[in-house]
């Protein structure tokens, strides 16, 4: 008997090690909360066109068009991005308040964004511009202290004969007009022809990578899953690996295109700033600067991290649009950002409005059959409260209040002991009283913001 209690305590010992160990490997992310994802590829220079029409399914047109390889492949002889500089991107998400860079280096299409040994269908080989976005991204992101991640689709491939899919149907994102042959196809060859040959590269031609961000894992078995962990981990131990790397093999959980608080432990949703991942001239679908701050604001309230998208354009300039709206973000941000980095979720996530998404739209457990444009977050703009908390103070963001007196119901008399409240940004006195129902806190007059979203530090005792 004493053994047995000897395994289930050295077992415990043991655990207990483990999730240490990856708190202390997810601390600089879970610090970050706020991080810039960037979509760019051959379907940046189509721009939602094929053929002087409008194209269907965004940047997944090969597939919804079902475009023969050869074909797609002819962008690559257009793509000649020369308005690209790493140091205006990096710049533009440190300015936002972002701390961390995830950018596409292979979407399902199969075409690399980098210089590929193993693969000729890259951006050095194929394009007249021939030069390797990755490394001047990973130069800059180095000099201004930004973290940088690499985002690989990993079961899909348009490119490669042998990646088999079977969502929403057998075949159903697979590219069986060039490779019909569905039960022919090898996932094995795949991963040995493309897979870890692109993957080493990744992890070795660009420094330190903080985060590979997988897509799709689609039919990868929990052994092969296994496999591509801890060929990573070998080169570089520090390099955190999202959920989809599937069977539940992740450092973290995504969810996609909603802000739901579904997810439990260390999670991170990704959204769009309008209806496409990628570049799409047709997308009039702006979600204003307010929604986005408000968004921002969802996830930290439920401690997770917010992944906002640019889909720069095919000429490597980021959209006007995502540009005003980044410097928007940013200029909220420098007033409110310690209210959101290294932050936690407080007891509750917040009061009024709290119907929260309860869908997740990534490809983890749960997926619906609409892959391509899936935006389920909200754009509802009315006033509520969240909270997000440190150390001993609680925040309060109020998101468009429509009154001077604020009640907070979640800190009425004899719920918690108050030192002091103040509003970050405005260094008048804020007053305040705690009642049987609710505290009560005056908003100090004259404040001037075009983002009606202000934030009070509780300073609890």
């Amino acid at each position: 008997m004493k053994r047995w209690w000897l395994l289930i305590y050295l077992f415990g010992v043991m655990m207990t090690v483990q999730g240490q160990e990856k708190a202390d490997k997810l601390a600089w992310w879970t610090e970050s909360r706020f991080g810039l994802f960037v979509h760019w590829g051959l379907y940046s220079q189509a721009a939602g066109d094929w053929k002087g029409k409008p194209t269907r399914g965004g940047e997944h047109f090969m597939l919804y068009e079902q475009i023969p390889l050869a074909e797609y492949a002819k962008i690559a002889a257009t793509f000649n991005p020369t308005g690209f500089s790493a140091e205006e991107w990096v710049m533009a998400a440190k300015d936002a308040g972002m701390k961390y860079i995830v950018i596409t280096t292979k979407h399902h299409d199969g075409f690399a964004m980098f210089d590929s040994p193993s693969s000729d269908y890259n951006i050095v080989k194929k394009t007249p511009w021939g030069r390797d976005p990755l490394k001047e991204l990973a130069e800059a992101c180095r000099k201004h202290g930004l973290k940088l991640g690499f985002y690989y689709s990993l079961g899909r491939d348009w490119e490669d004969p042998d990646v088999p899919t079977n969502w929403p149907t057998k075949a159903g994102r697979s590219n069986y007009w060039d490779y019909p042959d569905e039960d022919s196809k090898d996932l094995n060859k795949y991963i040995a022809r493309k897979v870890k040959p692109q993957l080493r590269e990744l992890l070795t031609q660009y420094g330190e990578v903080d985060v590979i961000w997988f897509d799709t894992p689609e039919l990868f078995s929990k052994e092969q899953s296994a496999d591509i962990r801890e060929f990573i981990l070998d080169i570089q131990p520090n390099c955190i690996i999202n959920n989809r790397v599937g069977n539940n093999l992740g450092d973290y959980t995504v969810v996609e295109q909603s802000l739901a608080g579904s997810a439990k432990g260390d999670w991170e949703s990704c959204i769009t700033m309008s209806k496409n991942w990628g570049y799409n001239r047709h997308d009039k679908a702006w979600k204003s600067s307010t929604v986005l701050i408000r968004n921002i604001i969802e996830t930290a309230s439920q401690g997770g991290n917010l992944l906002l998208n640019v889909g720069p354009k095919g000429d490597g300039r980021f959209p006007k649009e995502s540009i005003e709206r980044l410097a928007a973000i940013g200029r909220w941000m420098k007033v409110n950002g310690e209210a959101i980095y290294g932050t936690t979720a407080w007891m509750v996530p917040g009061e009024g409005n709290l119907e929260l998404e309860k869908e997740d739209l990534g490809m983890g457990e749960k997926m619906t059959s609409k892959d391509a444009e899936n935006d389920a977050t909200s754009k509802e703009i009315i006033s509520d409260i969240r909270f997000t908390t440190k150390d001993d103070e609680v925040y309060i963001f109020l998101r468009n209040p429509d009154a001077d007196v604020i009640p907070v119901k979640s800190m009425k008399e004899n719920s918690m002991k108050i030192e002091k409240i103040s509003m970050l940004g405005n260094d008048e006195t804020v007053v305040w009283e705690q009642h049987s129902d609710a505290l009560k806190f005056h908003i100090p007059a004259g404040i001037q913001s075009d983002v009606p979203v202000y934030v009070f530090k509780v300073k609890t005792r």
